[in-house]
């Protein structure tokens, strides 16, 4: 459907929802290429397109046309990933999920904390099967990979708080 173009009996409410959907199963599409499943990426994409960035469990069964099941199974993942935060509803017993505030500086910041250990293990490895070694060289290189993409990493996400900070995001 072409942006501003209702279609036949429609609602400005509904087209906007569909408009939304539509983006939502878009941007989830291009997640799964990225390797992410498609119900953790659904789910996440949803989230980014909420005004307020926080739905329960049931809003999203209901939007996303998914069983609780479904759900629940994406949210352990986007939670274990960084991507999203479980709370509590005030004055409820329900759980809401809360896509994070700056969740992509966040989440660089995490695989900065990986790469670190990721850089031990390698050099574990290299010290096990010898340095001298094929093996050992080809873990060397991969533990130095990192080191540098740790640096780089840091100085990239030093410069995105100062454009950040410059366009008044």
């Amino acid at each position: 459907m072409v942006q501003g173009s209702r279609g036949p009996g429609k609602s400005e409410e509904e087209h906007e929802d569909t408009a939304v959907s539509d983006f939502v199963e878009r941007f989830a599409a291009e997640l799964v290429v990225a390797g992410m499943g498609r119900m953790p990426s659904r789910i996440f994409s949803c989230l980014m397109a909420e005004e307020s960035g926080v739905l329960t469990s049931a809003e999203l069964s209901e939007r996303l046309r998914i069983s609780p099941a479904a759900v629940s199974g994406a949210m352990r993942y986007l939670t274990q990933i960084g991507l999203v935060a479980k709370e509590r509803e005030p004055g409820s017993r329900r759980d809401r999920y809360r896509v994070l505030d700056d969740v992509w500086f966040a989440s660089l910041t995490r695989r900065d904390e990986n790469m670190l250990r990721w850089i031990r293990v390698l050099r574990d490895g290299e010290a096990t099967v010898g340095a001298g070694t094929a093996a050992g060289e080809r873990l060397a290189e991969s533990a130095a990979f990192f080191e540098f993409m740790i640096d780089e990493l840091h100085g990239m996400l030093g410069r995105w708080r100062e454009h950040r900070a410059a366009q008044g995001l």
